[in-house]
């Protein structure tokens, strides 16, 4: 039997309830302070009236609007071409970068590790502004390569530490067997270790495409004036006034966003079931 916490050993059993009863409400609170706001706006996405403050009937226009919009539509394809590019990117890196790592074990190894999983928790601003400064030093015009390349440098670790978690399970007996039956080392490592890290790799890509898709602060440093992404776009229309068509596009964001999250997630749960 469990030893009884300090906790529990200094309340009596109804102090407890009540401490538990309190710390249920403050999650209840804390909750509806995120979510609330969200479920706001995906309701009056619907709203047929002009006014977002009050509710005119049940409606579709704001859809209608959002998609015969063309610098949004234009601007989404932007966002895809850059999220796309940076998925494919980010996969190769990551996964190859993840193999090498587990694979040959040498002294700055861990070091090398953390450096690359640097850019995971580095504020957003810092990685764009010192982005911008590199491709000011080296004269490359900033646009769709540019944006590109930085979506990349955050996207790729996160491929990295999902395939990495995946290869902790692997047995090690797979590629020996794959080589002694004749495979080269890197026939090995595509047609026997890959199939094992398919579930890795694409929760990787798909939180890699997510976050490229919704990246809006180093895009705004490092974008040009013919790679103006979805993001940046709403930022500058959100600047200028409320613009409802911005509730029926933050609703299609929310819930893709939310999709690919929770697939993501559920891809990951497989990889290290196996």
């Amino acid at each position: 039997m469990s030893k009884p916490s300090f906790l529990m050993r200094l309340l009596p059993a109804s102090g407890l309830k009540i401490l538990n009863r309190g710390l249920a409400a403050w999650t209840v609170i804390v909750f509806i302070f995120l979510y609330l706001p969200i479920l706001i706006l995906v309701v009056f996405s619907f709203n047929g009236g002009k006014n977002s403050k009050a509710w005119d009937g049940l409606s579709l226009k704001w859809y209608g609007e959002l998609f015969n919009n063309t610098p949004i539509m234009e601007s989404l394809k932007n966002s895809l071409i850059i999220a796309f590019a940076t998925t494919i990117a980010s996969v190769i890196v990551g996964t190859t970068g993840a193999w090498l790592l587990h694979r040959y074990k040498y002294k700055f190894s861990k070091t090398l590790q953390t450096l690359i999983c640097v850019p995971m928790i580095m504020p957003e601003i810092v990685m764009g502004i010192s982005l911008l400064i590199l491709f000011t030093v080296v004269r490359m015009e900033l646009g769709f390569a540019t944006v590109t390349i930085a979506h990349i440098t955050f996207c790729f670790p996160f491929v990295l530490v999902a395939v990495q978690a995946r290869l902790h399970g692997l047995d090690p007996a797979l590629e020996e067997a794959a080589l002694d039956l004749g495979a080269k080392p890197l026939q090995a490592f595509w047609l026997v270790i890959v199939p094992c890290l398919k579930p890795a790799i694409l929760s990787g890509a798909l939180m890699a495409f997510t976050l490229s898709l919704d990246e809006l602060i180093v895009t705004f440093f490092t974008r040009g004036p013919g790679s103006q992404t979805l993001p940046i776009v709403v930022y500058g229309k959100a600047r200028v006034g409320l613009d409802l068509t911005l509730n029926a596009l933050s609703t299609v964001f929310v819930i893709t966003t939310v999709v690919f999250v929770f697939f993501s997630e559920y891809l990951r749960k497989i990889s290290t079931r196996k």
